[in-house]
């Protein structure tokens, strides 16, 4: 049996990648130190014998150590996201982001791990206009969580070239789906969105509405993660890879996807009015993802959509936050 560790898997998005290669029969080792996920995310799990919780930090190298060992592969999600908490608080984002993350590689460097697939990110694009974004046009960040993202992929490729350890970056675009926390000050748009419609309160909106994003559904993160973790094509290692859909939706129709599905539910959800609030500072007016690459190097196909994907997220927070 192969064995995986999943770093921050009791996040969202690493909780959602722990399910999954569970149930395709791998061994999976979480490490979290619950900051930012939660205990229910994974709890369903604690009676399975292929899995292994570790409550730990990676900002400490001995629990960086304990974690990787006899592990395959490594799949690194823990991080402390989102771009506003990263301007009030850069010196804890770099030191989770940037000396966490080095701790992680030289725990999987010296373990003799196969392969190392970490979350990158398309804050990394910057200042860059260009679109779509495509992998090696990049320009220069925006914010320190940012930096800390593009930080991660220049020690990926030292510790590629130095050491020979194989390792693949994926550059999440604005990933959503079930479970995805709508609380908290740096609650995601969607979740947070969602939430105030269910709860009949005007979503604010940053800007004009029109600032446009590549939402991308869970499910193709997933897979993104697997085709980087499984391949073995040579030119597909040591490298970065977008990670969306390759299509754009602006809040503003953002706002419409989510009153049209939820009002199915509940028809006074399509009568709520928007409200529409000052920008906010480091955020990117576009984003568009080009994800040629990652099709032609590693076969990936999405799955859903931004309809497809909204559809299944809102009924998922239907069914479980009311």
């Amino acid at each position: 049996m192969k064995k995986i560790l999943i770093t921050g898997g009791a996040g969202f998005i690493g909780s959602n990648l722990t399910t999954y290669f569970l149930e395709k029969g791998y061994g999976v080792v979480v490490l979290d130190n619950f900051s930012t996920g939660y205990r229910h995310n994974i709890e369903q799990h604690f009676g399975n014998t292929h899995f292994k919780l570790i409550e730990g930090d990676i900002r400490n190298q001995e629990d960086c150590e304990k974690a990787v060992t006899g592990v395959d592969y490594v799949l690194h999600q823990a991080a402390l996201g989102s771009v506003p908490r990263s301007i009030k608080d850069p010196v804890t984002s770099n030191a989770v982001n940037i000396s966490g993350f080095l701790n992680m590689l030289v725990a999987a460097r010296d373990a003799g791990v196969k392969r190392f697939v970490y979350a990158a990110s398309s804050s990394t694009y910057g200042d860059s206009e260009s679109l779509p974004k495509v992998e090696d046009v990049i320009g220069k960040p925006l914010s320190p969580y940012a930096i800390t993202k593009y930080v991660n992929e220049l020690y990926a490729e030292i510790f590629s070239r130095t050491y020979g350890i194989e390792t693949i970056g994926l550059r999440y675009f604005n990933v959503f789906g079930r479970g995805q926390d709508p609380n908290g000050a740096y609650a995601a748009v969607i979740p947070l969105f969602v939430k105030q419609l269910m709860n009949h309160e005007s979503p604010v909106i940053n800007g004009d509405g029109n600032f446009s994003r590549d939402f991308t559904y869970i499910d193709n993160v997933i897979q993104m993660n697997e085709r980087a973790m499984l391949t073995n094509r040579p030119e597909a290692i040591n490298t970065v890879y977008n990670t969306a859909v390759g299509d754009c939706t602006t809040l503003n129709d953002l706002l419409k996807y989510l009153k049209e599905y939820l009002s199915e539910f509940d028809a006074e959800i399509a009568g709520i009015p928007v409200v529409y609030g000052p920008n906010r500072m480091g955020d990117i007016p576009h984003s568009l993802a080009s994800v040629e690459k990652a099709m032609t190097l590693l076969g990936y196909q999405p799955t859903h959509t931004i309809d497809k994907g909204l559809k299944e997220a809102v009924k998922w927070y239907w069914e479980n936050l009311r």
